[in-house]
C-alpha cells in the first residue's frame, strides 16, 4: 500500500454514520475532517471537529471525499469538490436530476478525477457472485430479470419518492447483472402514505440486449424482502440480499437428449438446487476498498458516474412513464 490516503465526509445522518465507520477501518485511508450543517447526531465521527460546509472540508486537505448529504445537495457539493480536484464517491442516486447527473459526470471526466456512485447493492456477496456466474455462462442465454424490494417505510426518507430512494438500486443492478442498459420501461405508481412523492411503484422494461425486466418496489409492505431472480436457458440464480444467499435451480431439461423434432425448444423442468457458501462481508466495506483501488490506480470494480447517469435517466424514465401512463423509450 502507498502512503495514507486523506478522506473527507460530508453528510453524518443515517447513511453518513456507516460511512464514518468504514472510513476509519479501511486501510491505507485516514478519515481526517468531516462536515455536515447539523452537526453529528450519531455520534459517528469522535475525535474530529465537525465542519460546517464542503469549502471547509476542502481546506482540511484531503485526498478524496465521501457525499452523503440528501440528493437536492449532491450538485453543488460534487461540483465544488471537483473544482478542488478531489476525487469523490457520492452516494446514490448520482443527482436530483438528468441536468445535474450530466453536469457532475462532466466536470470529473473532465478534470480526469475517479469519480464513482454508491450503488451498495452492487456489492452485495449475493450479487457479486450472481454476476460472476452469468458473465462465465452458467445460465446461457438471459431471458428476463425479476426484482423484489419491498418494506416498510423509513422515516429518514424527506426528499424523494420510493423510485429515487430504493428503485434506483435494482435499476442499476439489473443493467450491471446484466451488462446491458435499458432501452424502455413502463410503469405504474402510486401514494398512499399521504406524501407528495410516489410509494409503491411497478416497472417492466426491456434491455438493450432484449433481456425483459419487472420490478416491484414499495414502502408499503409489512415484511421486507430483497430479492433478485435472474432466468436464462439453463436455469435460475436466485440471490436473496438480506442474506447475502444465492441458490440455483437447475432446468433439468436443458441437458436433455430429445429427437431432432424437438430440438429446437427443449423445455423446462425442476432440476438440482444448490445454495452456495458466499463470504458474508459487509457490502459498504467491499465498496470503499474498491473506490480506494480506484485511486490507487484499479478502477475495475466502481460504479462510475457515467454509469449513475444513466441510471438517473432510467429512474427520469420510469417516474414519466408513470405520470404519462406510456411506455419511455431510451436514448442508446
Amino acid at each position: 500500500m502507498t502512503e495514507t490516503l486523506r478522506a473527507g465526509l460530508i453528510g453524518l445522518g443515517m447513511m453518513g454514520r456507516h460511512h464514518a465507520r468504514n472510513l476509519r477501518a479501511l486501510e491505507g485511508v485516514e478519515l481526517v475532517a468531516v462536515a455536515d450543517a447539523q452537526g453529528d447526531p450519531h455520534g459517528a465521527a469522535p475525535g474530529l471537529e465537525v465542519l460546517p460546509d464542503v469549502d471547509a472540508l476542502i481546506a482540511a486537505g484531503i485526498d478524496y471525499a465521501v457525499v452523503a448529504v440528501p440528493t437536492q445537495f449532491h450538485r453543488d457539493v460534487a461540483l465544488s469538490l471537483a473544482e478542488a480536484g478531489v476525487h469523490t464517491l457520492v452516494e446514490k442516486p448520482l443527482a436530483f436530476d438528468i441536468g445535474e447527473a450530466e453536469e457532475i459526470t462532466a466536470a470529473y471526466e473532465r478534470a480526469g478525477l475517479v469519480g464513482a456512485v454508491g450503488y451498495i447493492e452492487r456489492y452485495n456477496p449475493a450479487l457479486q457472485e450472481m454476476r460472476r456466474r452469468i458473465a462465465d455462462g452458467q445460465l446461457g442465454e438471459i431471458y428476463q430479470i425479476v426484482t423484489r424490494r419491498q418494506g416498510g417505510f423509513p422515516a429518514r426518507i424527506a426528499d424523494v419518492g420510493v423510485v429515487k430512494d430504493l428503485a434506483t438500486h435494482d435499476l442499476d443492478l439489473t443493467a450491471w447483472v446484466a451488462q446491458s442498459q435499458y432501452a424502455q420501461v413502463a410503469a405504474t405508481s402510486t401514494r398512499r402514505s399521504g406524501r407528495k412523492d410516489e410509494d409503491m411503484v411497478s416497472v417492466s422494461g426491456r434491455l438493450a440486449d432484449g433481456t425483459i425486466t419487472n420490478h416491484l418496489v414499495n414502502w408499503l409492505t409489512p415484511f421486507k424482502e430483497r430479492v433478485t431472480v435472474v432466468t436464462g436457458e439453463n436455469g435460475a440464480l436466485v440471490g436473496d440480499t438480506l442474506n447475502a444467499d444465492l441458490t440455483f435451480h437447475a432446468n433439468g431439461e436443458s441437458t436433455t437428449n430429445l429427437w431432432e423434432s424437438m430440438a429446437s425448444f427443449r423445455g423446462v423442468s425442476e432440476g438440482d438446487s444448490i445454495t452456495y457458501a458466499l463470504q458474508r462481508k459487509e457490502p459498504l466495506a467491499t465498496e470503499h476498498e474498491a473506490f480506494r483501488d480506484a485511486i490507487l490506480g484499479d478502477a475495475s470494480n466502481i460504479v462510475t458516474m457515467r454509469e449513475g447517469l444513466h441510471t438517473v435517466r432510467t429512474v427520469e424514465a420510469v417516474l414519466e412513464s408513470a405520470a404519462k401512463d406510456s411506455v419511455v423509450s431510451l436514448d442508446a
